[in-house]
């Protein structure tokens, strides 16, 4: 129905059925991304997910903002960009413009309002580097790699 709609859905995708999408057109999915439970993606501009990106239940993905300067408060839509292999966590929220690189992961309620180096842990209100993110050697090797998250229950497989 997303690809319908104009949304760019690589293999394997997971978008599960209570993500809310306000323009599937400004959707980019990159090959086994996923939306988790409860995700809302406010795509007013672009929000982009690299292979293998995961954002976690009740995220919040803000595409947009107002310019309060003014009295009409125009909307002013700013691309999100959720690199390969990073993760947003649990009620995360990220704000317009924001790049969250490869590898980084977004603690559970962090408010991230400025760009996230690439493999690193960031946490709070507003989210700071908590420590670089490693990865266990033997996690790189492909025959390791575990895909029982698409054979779950209660999902739309892309």
């Amino acid at each position: 129905m997303l690809r319908l709609f104009g949304a760019r859905l690589g293999q394997g995708c997971v978008v599960h059925p209570s993500v809310k999408i306000w323009a599937p057109w400004n959707l980019v999915m990159g090959d086994h991304s996923c939306l988790g439970p409860y995700v809302d993606c406010y795509n007013v501009a672009r929000i982009e997910l690299g292979e293998y990106a995961a954002v976690s239940q009740y995220a919040y993905l803000c595409g947009a903002t107002h310019d309060y300067t003014k009295l009409t408060m125009p909307l002013i839509p700013k691309p999100i960009r959720i690199g390969a292999r990073a993760w947003v966590a649990a009620a995360a929220f990220v704000c317009p413009g924001v790049t969250v690189e490869e590898g980084a992961v977004v603690g559970a309620r962090a408010c991230v309002v400025r760009d996230v180096p690439a493999w690193t842990v960031v946490a709070g209100n507003p989210a700071r580097v908590i420590k670089r993110r490693t990865v266990e050697e033997d996690s790189l090797v492909e025959g390791n790699r575990s895909d029982s998250s698409a054979t779950r229950k209660g999902h739309v497989e892309a």
